[in-house]
């Protein structure tokens, strides 16, 4: 089955009843767990990002230090599910200052484990990439944000 695209789904949409559309996101809701999240994050975090922040800081610090750091095979293993976990709360706000924050902190906990950086190519290649991104989300925002976010990055 061929997915509809999103100008096609915003034209039906609009047709449909206040009742109908309740039913489709409720419905969206129960089908994925990502959904559901979504769903949670705009209809009660949307309107304080910075609590939001926060928040996800608090949960990706609690899962950094989880970590079990006696076999570089689970840090690196535990650092790309806390990687995509954080992704995925980034395109949640769709904010580039939102991923850049997010990202720097990330990747601050990352330096707190050292030696799996200079262990594992692939981890350190990991921790190169994010740098780029922020580097890109950083370029999008305002001068002044832009030198208090890399004041905050410690890069190694």
């Amino acid at each position: 089955m061929k997915a509809a695209s999103i100008n096609e789904l915003k034209k039906e949409l609009q047709i449909k009843t206040h009742v109908e559309l309740l039913s489709f996101c409720l419905r969206l809701a129960r089908s994925k767990k990502e959904n559901k999240e979504l769903l949670t994050f705009l209809l009660f975090e949307a309107d304080d990002i910075a609590n939001y922040i926060e928040n996800v800081k608090d949960e990706i610090t609690g899962l950094l230090n989880a970590i079990h750091i006696s076999n570089a095979y689970y840090v690196k293993k535990s650092l790309r599910k806390i990687l995509r976990q954080a992704n995925k709360y980034i395109r949640f706000t769709s904010s580039k200052q939102a991923e850049a924050e997010i990202l720097i902190h990330f990747c601050n906990g990352v330096n707190n484990f050292p030696g799996a950086l200079n262990k594992s190519r692939a981890l350190l290649k990991m921790y190169e990439n994010q740098i780029k991104k922020i580097e890109e989300s950083l370029a999008t925002l305002h001068p002044d944000l832009q030198y208090d976010l890399r004041k905050n990055l410690k890069t190694r």
